[in-house]
């Protein structure tokens, strides 16, 4: 027995957590059999209400008659006291005592009838309000739910972008531009420098012939300063 009972304890929580899952996927319906369900006890609790007005209508109707016929004997009896009709009188008594007790259960019923009509006009009007509420609600919980269900579909497509791997490609792409601008800096300053060098042989080459000009220039000025040697003397003695 104890074998079963966990068997069916079993079956009944794998069930209700089945159940569950079935509602978190459909609040709507869940929603909206919660709805049916307090409307079916609404129509209920209605024709209980609407019995319950019937029926005091019914007493209060019955109590008016009975409480008539009392004041209607109480006349008869203050007659027949008049008239020294004891025979008379004391029916009259028996007739007068187990009507005022009927209506004196009637009064207590009626009362009795009232304050559940009062309170099923409440429960009534209690109900209405919880399914309007459960009305709003589903409205508003639905809304929420699919604005939740739309930030997390933009959050999953947002996720499936691969966002590392477009910084990575960025990164190899800039890292390849600064090197080719660093190699075309380097470039352009080794030309710059072999210019330089070129140059600078070229105003030295360009200085040193100046300065061979200007010995010769030296030169041939000194030879024409110098005096002419004596006619007749040799070439070796010049």
């Amino acid at each position: 027995m104890r074998t079963i009972g966990r068997l069916v304890n079993l079956i009944r929580g794998a069930f209700a957590r089945w159940m569950g899952r079935r509602e978190q996927r459909n609040p709507d319906a869940v929603y909206e059999a919660a709805i049916q369900e307090r409307l079916e006890r609404y129509v209920k609790l209605r024709q209980a209400a609407a019995g319950v007005l019937y029926l005091r209508g019914k007493l209060a109707a019955q109590l008016e008659r009975e409480s008539a016929e009392l004041a209607r004997l109480g006349r008869q009896l203050d007659l027949a006291v008049a008239r020294d009709d004891d025979p008379a009188a004391l029916a009259l008594i028996r007739r007068r005592d187990g009507l005022a007790a009927d209506v004196r259960r009637l009064e207590s019923e009626l009362t009795q009838l009232t304050r559940e009509a009062e309170g099923a006009k409440d429960n009534l009007v209690t109900f209405q309000d919880e399914i309007a509420h459960l009305r709003d609600e589903r409205v508003r919980t639905l809304a929420r739910l699919a604005s939740a269900q739309a930030r997390l579909r933009f959050h999953e497509t947002l996720a499936g972008f691969s966002t590392a791997a477009d910084v990575r490609a960025l990164e190899e792409v800039r890292d390849h531009v600064e090197r080719l601008v660093a190699e075309t800096q380097l470039a352009f300053e080794a030309e710059d420098g072999d210019l330089a060098r070129r140059l600078d042989h070229i105003r030295e080459a360009e200085a040193e012939t100046g300065a061979r000009a200007q010995l010769e220039e030296l030169k041939r000025t000194r030879r024409a300063e110098l005096p002419a040697p004596p006619l007749g003397l040799p070439a070796a003695a010049r």
